[in-house]
């Protein structure tokens, strides 16, 4: 476990660097009267991933996490079940946004996480599943104004009728 944490958070680190480069091709601050630039949020949601990268290196170098005192080995069985199950999700989810559009993805993958990963209630998982796409849909499509893949055209009628809300 010692290892696997130390070894992740450096594999992250460096991850965060290289999307922190890749995004500062573009304006990272505010463009007076547009708003954000186009790498804003790629830069500075990487900034954050660097500095949680280097509190959990400064945690396991003072041995403040479970896992930076422990001599197991870094995944059992559970542990790789549990990444098959959760990796198995997100290509689904991934692979649903060009069907059932981003929305429609998000809402397929809560139910599937909460009800049958978390087995969560059903009021519980349809809430959520149901509120969390059409909040993202007000946020990206209406607040920030950036459109996010529709999926096929059986989906149009749900796109027709949130724009109609929108404006």
């Amino acid at each position: 476990m010692r290892q696997g944490e130390i070894s992740l958070a450096g594999i992250l680190a460096l991850f965060s660097l290289y999307l922190m480069w890749k995004s500062a091709e573009l304006p990272i601050g505010y463009l007076r009267g547009q708003g954000p630039g186009g790498g804003f949020w790629p830069f500075w949601l990487s900034v954050g991933m660097l500095l949680s990268c280097g509190a959990i290196a400064w945690n396991w170098w003072r041995g403040k996490s479970p896992a930076s005192v422990s001599d197991e080995s870094f995944m059992d069985a559970f542990g790789w079940r549990t990444v098959l199950h959760v990796g198995g999700g997100v290509i689904g989810f991934v692979a649903l946004i060009s069907i059932v559009s981003m929305y429609g993805a998000v809402g397929i993958f809560l139910v599937y996480y909460l009800r049958f990963l978390g087995r969560h209630s059903w009021l519980l998982t349809l809430g959520l599943a149901l509120f969390v796409p059409v909040l993202l849909f007000f946020f990206f499509e209406g607040a920030m104004q950036i459109s996010m893949p529709q999926g096929l055209p059986f989906t149009q009628p749900f796109f027709d009728m949130m724009y109609d809300i929108i404006y």
